[in-house]
């Protein structure tokens, strides 16, 4: 089963899907977000078809998307194969997880024909590059529209390329792997992806160092750890209230507006990158927004993989979730669902989730050939 995004999207969607060609990757990815919401979408050549939302939202305003793009790596014919994937957790809006949505593979695949490689650096330059366009948005929306410098989103995204796993954040979402484990046959999970929440006391360490000159830079705030008792969030993409002092004044509401004016950015937009040479015994991966985290381990949200069928693994997921978050409510979690969206926002965050499952044969194929020819997406029924 395959998610991936309609609208302007759509017409590229029917590109990638070559029936009969042996894919790497099944990939299912499901959102615990509004009625908008995609559930399982069924793809071929000639047709597409999206099923009715399954959960009600969280929040007031769908602010995550995800997407999966598998096919050429650059705007080069004879360029690099492979699949992209990304979910970015918005907050405060949905304006930045939408920009970041429609141009963070574009520029993926600009720098990838300029170097006619797949890099850290590629990557990198990506994120900058939708970092400063988000920018020039709010720079030409601001005297209308002054509460986008607010909007920001986490931003995790993969490229598998060549054998080669690439994974980059800003923010709290998680990549995790499920690995064989030779010794014992038990499926591990290996966390790829390093967070930016001060929550997390490595980060509260990092941020206190990057201003020395700032003991207020992170504060506890209704026993939660906020920048400037602001954001729990240490990256992101947009967020330009705490990037750019020319925007943390009037007409921007108080409430986001620093009493002292600022030198230097507070938030970075610098990803974390991690590379990995995928194994024969890795099995799938596991990409998820916070509000999964929350409530299960990396092992237990991988266990969950393992023992059961790969049909339906993103809404498992969710699913179990909400449960748990309902049970820290002692709720039913019939009673969770019917509560209406805003309100829900104090029981869970909206949960986005893709599960992508690996096949060993290729892993090895690819690991030993140029690029990804094999790399399209090969359906299964829903």
């Amino acid at each position: 089963m395959l998610f991936l995004p309609l609208g302007e999207e759509a017409g590229v969607v029917g590109s990638l899907v070559v029936k009969g060609i042996a894919s790497i990757l099944d990939v299912e990815a499901f959102e615990a977000g509004p009625g908008e919401m995609r559930d399982v979408i069924k793809v071929d050549e000639l047709s597409e078809g999206l099923l009715a939302a399954f959960l009600g939202p969280a929040n007031n305003l769908l602010e995550d998307q995800s997407q999966v793009e598998s096919g050429p790596l650059s705007s080069l014919e004879s360029g690099l194969y492979g699949t992209f994937f990304g979910i970015y957790d918005g907050h405060g809006g949905p304006e930045t997880s939408r920009y970041i949505n429609d141009h963070l593979f574009q520029h993926l695949k600009r720098f990838t024909s300029e170097q006619q490689s797949m890099s850290v650096d590629v990557i990198r330059k990506a994120y900058q590059a939708t970092e400063e366009g988000f920018l020039s948005v709010v720079t030409k929306q601001w005297p209308m529209k002054p509460q986008i410098a607010a909007v920001g989103s986490c931003c995790l995204a993969g490229v598998i390329c060549g054998g080669t796993l690439y994974i980059a954040n800003v923010g709290d979402s998680r990549a995790v792997l499920g690995r064989v484990m030779k010794a014992t046959g038990e499926v591990r999970a290996i966390q790829l992806s390093s967070e930016h929440n001060v929550a997390i006391e490595s980060v509260r360490r990092e941020m206190h160092s990057l201003h020395p000159d700032d003991s207020h830079i992170v504060v506890l705030k209704h026993n939660v750890w906020r920048v400037k008792g602001l954001i729990q969030v240490s990256r992101s993409i947009g967020d330009v209230y705490l990037k750019k002092p020319e925007f943390n004044r009037e007409p921007l509401y108080a409430k986001f507006r620093l009493r002292e004016p600022f030198k230097r950015p507070i938030l970075s937009s610098e990803p974390s990158i991690s590379v990995h040479e995928l194994q024969l015994h890795d099995q799938f991966l596991i990409l998820a927004s916070d509000g999964l985290w929350e409530h299960l381990t990396n092992q237990e949200a991988v266990d969950i993989i393992q023992n059961h069928p790969h049909s339906g693994s993103a809404r498992r997921l969710v699913k179990t979730a909400l449960r748990e978050a309902a049970k820290k409510r002692e709720m039913r979690y019939s009673d969770l669902k019917k509560i209406e969206r805003g309100v829900r926002r104090h029981f869970h965050d909206d949960i986005t989730v893709i599960v992508l499952f690996l096949d060993s044969n290729l892993v090895s194929k690819a690991s030993s050939t140029r690029g990804w020819p094999e790399c399209n997406v090969e359906l299964l029924e829903s």
